[in-house]
């Protein structure tokens, strides 16, 4: 039922022996068939004490052999006497048992009583199954010819001995059961294993490493006790199976254990050792019920912590709060994982847990501040499917311990299907569902009432002090790696470009940097594609695009593909940072002086693709909506988490109303330029500044992190990505090398569109949503299903105005599971999980121009239709932090925090 492939064979062929069991008692004859009295057996030495025995045998000429048995006192004997027996011969039998109790409780002595065992040759057909739903034993006894034979010789014995003679009612009694699992030379058709005691796979020819070693995989009766017969038969297997286990350590480690004995005095050392130890063991059982891939899925869970008995040898000086210096989780709180699952949405009968692990204090280097709970299981159906089910529970102190219990009995799942290894296509056969198990109040403490073991305070103390270190303590457990970025740079070695300093018309001087491709705008390989520029064009002040210390950011990937590309380092940029702007100065002057460029030195017939990031995009549609750049130079337009439509997460939209910003630019008085990286050369930093920065160091965000300015940054704006979808190294260049200063002038206007939640001039007015026919291009939205800042609805909201206003471009929308904001551009996977998407949609607008035709339908590799669109209009996903109706009150509080904090300052 656990999905083990094996022969239809299984449970058949099973023999009792030959056995029938009667009870003769009330004898006149001396039949000794009683054991030992309690006073008498405790005369004995416990190792010297008998058990019940064999006392005589007889074989007989009919077929059959004939043997007493010696039985314990304390055995019911009324079980044999009358309520699940009958009696012969007929008469006072059935009171037999009763008056026998009498006698007993009167002083008399006991009657003689002996046990007759009859044993010898069946058909061997029984059969012995398991019956699916109410999981009950259905046994068919075989056949027994010799029946009859035998009861006329327990007869007889009866008639020589004299007293009443029992037997059961309803089927043979037997003691030595055979067969059901039987060896077979021919194959899977005619038994379960081989004479080798392998099981017989019936895809294949047997499972490896699994073997059959008792009397199950004998096939027949043998019509004698089969105690010597079965030791013989396993003796037999354990031959092969440990010649097959040498064999296959040699092919895995090379090593040949062939002859190799062991110490005997060293193997008793070793289990004394054992024996003398007190392993620390805890076991108990979860329940967590929930929905994953929108059906209801139940988990029942046992759990084993620390089921190896590791070493804990000086636990309480190296181990701190759960965990040791270099990160790994206690042993009292890793351990294995049985139980089953159900889910009877995708498998009618339960998911068994074959193997499953659990750590309840799981590290990453990524994300020092934040505690996991991580499960992996493997799962197995009674049709043979395999699935994996990986869950974790995320703990962050975010507004202190908020949302300690919704965290700590939360797990988010990913439910998988193994593809089949017969199968050709993995991916069409891949199954991949998420969803959430919550565990409730009642089966918490159903939980903690389950507890056994030898350890269970101190698993409960080292599970409390991992959540009071994440919670309250907020200590970070290690740091972010520290890397050589010289050396990643020079393995990574970026192709040559070319920097040109561009003048706008109000006078500022920002640059953009350019790769030429050798065939961009000609014919690539052999093709009549044409590839035309792109232009990528940056968030605020931090770099998405160009990442030296990676293989596989999104200017190697264009120029591979064949594009020239082009990256705008406007005013907004740290090269180029100014004191006085806003984001309607970058959509007024700065792009339209890169794209102006650009036709410059690639004709005034190109068409350009942009690629724009958050404020970028916002940059852009200015640009396109008011009138600053024609439609009819750009190509594409694609956008991540960006658009004419700006909207944000709970936290950073209270943050954008209270007066936080404001505040903050008083704070700053002239120079509007903060600096987040110091060094010994860069010029002291103003008390201003460092008042601004501590600030923004207390300001509630949902991942903390070791980095000092990325601190600050995520105090300011809120998380920009998630750490654990982001290289170390990349991280430590966006915030030691790349993101040096942060120009703050342009977020007083910023903060208009935010509380506005769509692109507005720096008066605050709509001046562009209402130029609709600007935009006559395809575009593609891209949001992260995880959101940290800008939620889904900012690519929703546009999909649906482009494809209201443009009907007559193809337009596109993606929102990309796992990812929260610039990790959509930044992260390790990007360039499988969202590179695609991008290069897909300018694919399509090459040829679309190249036809010189419009597309009416979607092309692209994901897009969502309307409907499946609708999902995100006001879903704001995990990751929406700050929704429930305490934390605008605590940004509140800590606003008026702030507030003192300064008039204590100025005063």
């Amino acid at each position: 039922m656990r999905g083990l492939r094996v022969s239809e064979a299984l449970g058949s062929g099973f023999s009792c022996n030959g056995n029938n069991v009667a009870y003769l008692t009330g004898s006149s004859t001396p039949l000794n068939g009683y054991g030992l009295d309690k006073e008498e057996l405790f005369k004995i030495p416990f190792q010297a004490r008998p058990g019940p025995s064999i006392s005589t045998s007889y074989t007989s000429s009919m077929g059959f052999t004939i043997q007493s048995a010696i039985l314990p006192r304390a055995y019911p004997h009324l079980l044999f006497k009358g309520i699940l027996t009958y009696g012969w011969p007929g008469g006072y039998w059935f009171f037999h048992g009763i008056l026998d109790k009498i006698k007993l409780a009167m002083g008399f002595k006991a009657t003689q009583a002996v046990a007759l065992l009859a044993l010898g040759h069946d058909e061997s057909d029984g059969k012995i199954m398991l019956e699916k739903g109410t999981n009950k034993i259905s046994f068919i006894p075989p056949r027994d010819p010799l029946l009859p034979r035998k009861i006329k010789v327990f007869q007889k014995l009866t008639q020589k001995l004299g007293g009443v003679l029992f037997m059961s009612k309803y089927r043979s009694t037997a003691v030595h059961l055979l067969g059901g699992c039987n060896a077979s030379s021919s194959g899977p058709s005619h038994g379960v294993c081989n004479p080798k005691g392998q099981v017989f796979d019936p895809l294949a020819t047997v499972h490896p490493g699994l073997y059959v070693c008792d009397a199950s995989l004998i096939p027949c009766s043998i019509g004698i006790n089969p105690s010597f017969t079965i030791a013989t038969a396993a003796e037999h297997i354990s031959r092969h199976l440990v010649q097959d286990v040498l064999e296959y350590k040699i092919r895995r480690e090379g090593t040949n254990y062939l002859g190799g004995v062991q110490d005997s005095d060293s193997f008793t050392e070793k289990t004394k050792t054992i024996d003398n130890c007190q392993i620390s063991v805890v076991a108990f059982k979860e329940t967590m019920r929930g929905h994953v891939g929108g059906m209801p899925c139940t988990a029942y869970l046992k759990m084993k912590m620390n089921p190896h008995g590791e070493d804990q040898k000086d636990s309480d000086i190296e181990w701190n709060l759960g965990t040791n210096i270099h990160g790994k989780s206690h042993p009292l709180l890793r351990g294995k994982v049985g139980g089953h699952v159900e889910f009877r949405g995708f498998e009618k009968d339960n998911l068994h847990i074959i193997d499953g692990d659990v750590n309840l204090c799981e590290v990453d280097s990524r994300t020092p501040y934040t505690h996991y709970m991580c499960y992996h299981l493997h799962l197995v159906a009674s049709t043979g499917s395999r699935y994996i089910l990986e869950g974790r529970k995320i703990m962050n102190p975010y507004l202190l311990a908020s949302y300690a219990w919704r965290e700590a009995t939360t797990l988010h799942v990913t439910f998988e299907k193994v593809a089949d290894k017969s199968s050709k296509n993995d991916d069409h056969d891949k199954v991949i569902l998420k969803g959430e198990l919550s565990i409730y109040m009642m089966e918490l403490l159903k939980s903690l009432v389950s507890f056994e073991g030898n350890k269970k305070g101190k698993f409960l103390s080292l599970l409390l002090g991992t959540l009071f270190r994440t919670y309250l303590l907020q200590i970070p457990r290690g740091s972010q790696e520290h890397f050589n970025l010289s050396d990643c740079e020079h393995k990574y070695s970026y192709p040559s470009s070319t920097l040109h300093d561009i003048k706008t018309e109000d006078g500022v001087v920002i640059s953009c940097r350019q790769w030429k491709c050798q065939q961009s705008l000609s014919k690539l390989r052999g093709s009549d594609e044409q590839r035309n520029p792109i232009l990528l064009v940056n968030g605020y002040a931090v770099e998405s695009y160009w990442l030296p210390t990676e293989p596989n950011d999104l200017v190697r990937t264009l120029i591979e593909e064949g594009h020239e590309t082009w990256l705008l380092q406007s005013r907004l940029h740290v090269l180029n940072p100014s004191n006085t702007f806003t984001l309607e100065d970058v959509g007024r002057f700065d792009i339209p002086a890169a794209i102006n460029k650009m036709l410059e030195l690639l004709g005034p017939n190109v068409k350009v693709h942009v690629v724009a990031h958050c404020v970028g995009g916002l940059a852009i549609h200015i640009a396109l909506m008011g009138g600053h750049v024609s439609a009819s130079h750009i190509a594409s337009l694609s956008c991540t988490n960006s658009s004419m439509f700006f909207k944000l997460n709970a936290l950073s939209t209270v943050k954008m109303r209270l007066p936080l910003l404001p505040i903050s630019m008083l704070i700053l008085g002239n120079n509007k330029t903060l600096p987040l990286v110091e060094t010994s050369t860069s010029p002291p930093v103003s008390s201003r500044h460092r008042l601004l920065k501590l600030i923004a160091r207390l300001i509630p965000r949902y991942e903390r992190c070791s980095c000092s300015e990325c601190e600050v940054v995520s105090g300011i704006f809120g998380n920009a990505f998630w750490h654990e979808n982001v290289n170390p190294t990349v991280h430590q260049w966006l915030n030691k090398e790349s993101s040096t200063r942060l120009p703050m002038a342009a977020f007083p206007h910023l903060r208009k569109i935010c509380n506005s939640g769509f692109i507005v001039d720096s008066n605050g007015s709509n001046s562009y949503l209402i130029h609709p026919q600007r935009m006559a291009l395809p575009t593609l939205y891209i949001s992260g299903g995880r959101p940290l800042l800008v939620t889904p609805q900012t690519s929703f909201l546009a999909h649906k105005y482009m494809k209201l206003h443009q009907p007559a471009f193809r337009h596109e929308r993606v929102v990309v599971e796992g990812f929260g904001h610039s990790d959509l551009l930044v992260g390790e996977e990007s360039c499988e999980k969202v590179f695609p998407h991008i290069l897909a949609h300018i694919r399509l607008a090459d040829e679309q121009l190249g036809r010189n035709v419009h597309i009416n339908v979607a092309e692209g590799k994901k897009v969502f239709s309307d409907s499946e669109a609708d999902q995100y209009q006001y879903e704001e996903g995990f990751g929406d932090f700050g929704s429930t109706w305490f934390s605008p009150f605590v940004v509140l509080l800590l606003a008026l925090s702030l507030v003192s904090l300064l008039a204590r300052f100025f005063s």
